[in-house]
């Protein structure tokens, strides 16, 4: 789980990453507490700053976007946004 912080733009990068959304989130705890540090995720589900959002790492972050082709290059990505919470019951 993370917090949506802040955005990335970077004109020059791996094919793969071309016409993503790139978003810095904070992971945090299931009291909405950061935890450990901020990193870049690609947003999958158009993601605003101020959400709670589940990512995902490693090779499920490569394989959440659906929408790339075989023919495609392999995705770089290793920090996908794959949902936005709405709430947390404990």
């Amino acid at each position: 789980m993370a917090r949506v912080v802040g955005s990335v733009v970077a004109t020059q990068k791996d094919p793969s990453l071309v016409g993503k959304k790139l978003m810095i989130v904070q992971q945090i705890n299931s009291d909405q507490q950061p935890v450990r540090f901020e990193q870049v995720a690609a947003d999958t589900v158009n993601a605003g700053i101020g959400d709670n959002v589940l990512i995902v790492r490693g090779a499920g972050a490569r394989r959440a976007d659906r929408e790339r082709g075989e023919d495609q290059p392999r995705d770089v990505n290793d920090c996908t946004i794959v949902g936005i919470i709405d709430r947390f019951d404990k």
